[in-house]
Parts: structure tokens; sequence; C-alpha cells
């Protein structure tokens, strides 16, 4: 399993424009629902992704992080107001 700021770097590194580790974005494991919690703010938005430990090895292994990357698309659409 990955640790936290290796999976938030990841994130960040494929998508640099919606911010920070620590600040835009944080990244934490709930053991409870075996998944890591993906909680991306940015201008008074905020979306909580759930992704899998499978599918976050997979982005990991930079193969592809899709559900990540359609909920970034919608929180950036939020954001610019359907601009995006």
């Amino acid at each position: 399993m990955h640790d936290r700021n290796e999976l938030c770097s990841k994130i960040t590194s494929l998508y640099p424009d919606i911010g920070t580790c620590g600040i835009n974005v944080s990244v934490d494991y709930d053991s409870n629902k075996k998944c890591w919690v993906v909680d991306l703010k940015k201008e008074g938005h905020e979306l909580k992704h759930y992704l899998e430990s499978v599918d976050a090895d997979t982005c990991m292994d930079g193969k592809q992080c899709v559900s990540l990357g359609l909920e970034i698309a919608q929180l950036k659409k939020n954001i610019m107001g359907n601009q995006y």
C-alpha cells in the first residue's frame, strides 16, 4: 500500500492545476471503508472522492486515474461556472 503523501503527489503531478497537497488536496486512508479519501477544495468548492485501493495502485503505476479525473473535471466545471 502507498502512503498518502505519495498518492497526493501523484495526483497533483497528473492534475497540476488542482492545487497543492495539504492545501487544496488532502488524501487519507479510511480503514473502515478500506479506501482512500481524496478531498479537493478550491475557491469555496469541495469534493470528496473515494478511491479504491486497487484504483490507487493503478494510478500510482501511471496507468490511469479515470474516476478521479472525472471528479476533478466536474470540480473545475463547478468552479468555472460551467465555462471549463
